[in-house]
């Protein structure tokens, strides 16, 4: 025997199918080899096909039926192997069963200050093709330029693509995705962006919160602009989430505007808060664009001061005149807070000099 000869031929030889349809395969033995069709049987995935699918083509031929084919199991092609009777592997052929891919949808990019691109995309409504399927990201400026390809992907997830440089500003870019496998091509629709649009930020640096004097309901929150936004062409806005040391739950303030300090007001006295900040740029040249996030800051922690009032006392020398000085400091400190909440300057002046006169008059009366 020649041993360069193969032993047997499988036909058809790592064929591309669509889910749901049937084959008849052919295994041939060499002349060279002293083997016929009986000796021979099937296995796909390692599993031994039954007798009834083989039919018997001639002295040295063993056909198999599949019929309905599923999904391959792998990427790399499901195994239909030819073995002898004694086990020994004859000859193979991978069977890609799948389908072709659909047009890729939800492209979203940003840019990380301004020095380059990351888009991700979905893989269309259903996504899986059981078959290796290969995404290409393409891009070009509006009006002239070639067409370039990304050529760094899965930087974001799986369907991503990080275009590092050579990104122009002022000029509109024309944004799809190609999606190929072997059983067709798939291309999305073209998304136009500017990068001015779809800049994002490394989060604001430097926060530090602490108290306000001896005010127990407030801490005062400051921070930094991110580099990135002392270019002329953006400005900012800010927004702060923060939570009490034993919830995981963030109560979020959203009218900070482009301040890089803020008051939190209406906390609870004696307790430590986790206070984190995040920046949104936005051009300065009229986008429409709802901005992009930057990752929040790492948490910053600091604690109210404690209440000093007496807890459940009551007042020897109040009288009806304190009742009535209690009800409208009520109504006077609800007015307050709820102009004062989130960062509002409006009246803070008035009510810190209120809550430090009515702190000190209870501590006097509280030592008699």
């Amino acid at each position: 025997v020649s041993p360069a000869a193969d032993p047997a031929v499988i036909s058809p030889q790592d064929p591309t199918l669509l889910i749901g349809s049937s084959l008849v395969a052919t295994c041939t033995v060499s002349p060279d080899f002293p083997l016929k069709a009986e000796d021979l049987y099937w296995t796909l995935n390692g599993r031994r096909l039954p007798a009834a699918s083989y039919a018997t083509l001639g002295p040295s031929t063993l056909s198999v039926a599949l019929a309905r084919l599923n999904g391959s199991r792998q990427q790399s092609g499901d195994n239909l192997v030819c073995h002898s009777r004694d086990g020994g592997i004859l000859a193979g052929s991978c069977l890609y069963v799948g389908l072709p891919p659909e047009k890729p949808v939800n492209i979203t990019c940003w840019s990380k200050n301004m020095k380059d691109l990351t888009c991700k995309w979905a893989p269309g409504t259903e996504g899986e093709t059981f078959l290796h399927t290969n995404y290409t990201l393409k891009y070009k400026r509006r009006w002239y330029g070639q067409d370039n390809t990304c050529q760094e992907y899965h930087t974001a997830g799986t369907y991503s693509c990080h275009i590092p440089k050579d990104l122009a500003l002022f000029t509109p870019y024309e944004i799809w995705v190609e999606a190929s496998n072997r059983l067709g091509v798939a291309v999305s629709d073209v998304v136009m962006l500017d990068i001015l649009d779809v800049v994002t930020t490394d989060p604001p640096s430097d926060v530090h919160v602490s108290r306000v004097g001896d005010l127990e309901d407030q801490l005062s929150v400051r921070w930094s602009s991110p580099p990135a936004l002392k270019d002329f062409l953006f400005q900012a806005k800010y927004q702060i989430q923060y939570r009490v040391e034993d919830s995981s739950e963030w109560k979020v303030v959203d009218d900070v505007g482009n301040q890089t300090s803020c008051r939190l007001a209406g906390l609870r006295p004696g307790t430590v808060y986790f206070v984190q900040v995040r920046c949104n740029p936005f051009s300065i040249y009229g986008s429409k664009k709802a901005g992009i996030w930057s990752d929040w800051s790492n948490p910053t922690a600091a604690s109210t001061p404690r209440s000093e009032r007496a807890a459940g006392g009551c007042d020897p020398k109040g009288g009806e005149q304190n009742t009535t000085l209690r009800r409208e400091l009520k109504q006077f400190f609800g007015w307050v807070k709820k102009h004062a909440y989130g960062c509002s300057n409006l009246g803070i002046k008035l009510y810190d000099q209120w809550r430090v006169w009515l702190q000190k008059s209870h501590k006097t009366r509280n030592q008699v």
